[in-house]
């Protein structure tokens, strides 16, 4: 016989397995939830220690003093970035990378974009066109620096033509003087990369509906104003991305140019920033130097990003 005691118990027990019972599946819900993120923790590892280990060993390194990976390490805190700042080489080293963006950055993103408008007529070649661009990607750095020696040899492509068209006297050494020296490594850098970018281009501009530019045909626009009244707005944003690669390239990699033409040479009239990381490091075993200068590098490099997601922004 069930007594008053135990009725009022049962709705009581009731309840609370009621209660209880919406936790199990939620909490289960939860573990279902978390699950794919087991997935992660491999990249996130991965990320963690080849990444962000690095970076954080960049800024550690630029405090100390180390001339060496064998030799003991003394923390200077910011002594090495005011030291710095009263070296020629870096002052020149600063001037050469400044230079190279203002004058590369505008005529590489320019010139790929006219000649990926013209890849996206499909003109008769076309496609051994692109396969050409892509030259400069299948010559390693030292194949590549072989071949602008010779163009730049005393002896080579540029004197000789020179030569041929009665300029004679404009012909010198080319990468044994200062003032030449410099724009030889900025016809390098952009002959370098103005071709991929220009790949990169032309297949955005493919994905482009094609009755857009008929429609401004019938309208009248030529060529030149459907290139940059109608293709640059429409591709605005990858022009964008296109851009901070090239960024990135010209203040990172640019090392690899200087380094096989000319190494910093003649004096430092075309020493970079890039180059300068290298050079302490390695020639010179100040690398708590090198990594000082790879700290401003990272610096300008994020700066630059942002300013230039900025510049390209979609305005609708």
């Amino acid at each position: 016989m069930t007594t008053t005691d135990d009725r009022a118990a049962m709705p009581a027990a009731a309840r609370s397995e009621a209660a209880a019972a919406p936790r199990r599946p939620r909490r289960s819900r939860r573990l279902r939830d978390l699950a794919p993120l087991g997935f992660t923790l491999p990249a996130l590892g991965w990320f963690l220690l080849f990444t962000v280990g690095p970076l954080v060993s960049l800024f550690y390194y630029s405090l100390t003093d180390w001339r060496g990976l064998i030799a003991p390490r003394t923390y200077v805190g910011f002594r090495n970035f005011g030291r710095l700042f009263a070296r020629q080489e870096f002052h020149q080293a600063v001037t050469n990378t400044l230079v190279q963006l203002v004058v590369t950055l505008p005529v590489v993103i320019a010139g790929a974009f006219m000649i990926a408008y013209y890849l996206s007529l499909r003109p008769r070649g076309h496609r051994f066109v692109r396969a050409v661009l892509f030259t400069p990607v299948l010559l390693s750095a030292p194949a590549l620096a072989m071949v602008f020696v010779g163009v730049f040899a005393p002896s080579g492509l540029v004197n000789g033509l020179l030569q041929n068209l009665g300029l004679g006297s404009a012909a010198k050494p080319w990468l044994a003087q200062s003032s030449s020296a410099s724009i030889a490594i900025l016809v390098v850098i952009v002959w370098s990369s103005m071709s991929v970018s220009a790949a990169m281009l032309a297949s955005r501009l493919n994905s482009v509906s094609a009755e857009i530019f008929e429609a401004a045909e019938i309208d009248g626009c030529g060529h030149w104003r459907r290139m940059w009244l109608i293709a640059w707005p429409v591709c605005r944003e990858f022009v964008g991305v296109v851009t901070m690669l090239q960024f990135l390239w010209t203040l990172f990699s640019s090392a690899a140019v200087v380094l096989l033409l000319t190494r910093g040479g003649p004096g430092y009239s075309t020493v970079n920033l890039s180059y300068l990381v290298y050079d302490y490091s390695f020639n010179q075993s100040k690398v708590g130097y090198g990594q000082a200068v790879a700290v401003m590098l990272f610096v300008v490099g994020v700066a630059g990003l942002l300013g230039i997601r900025r510049l390209f922004r979609q305005n609708y």
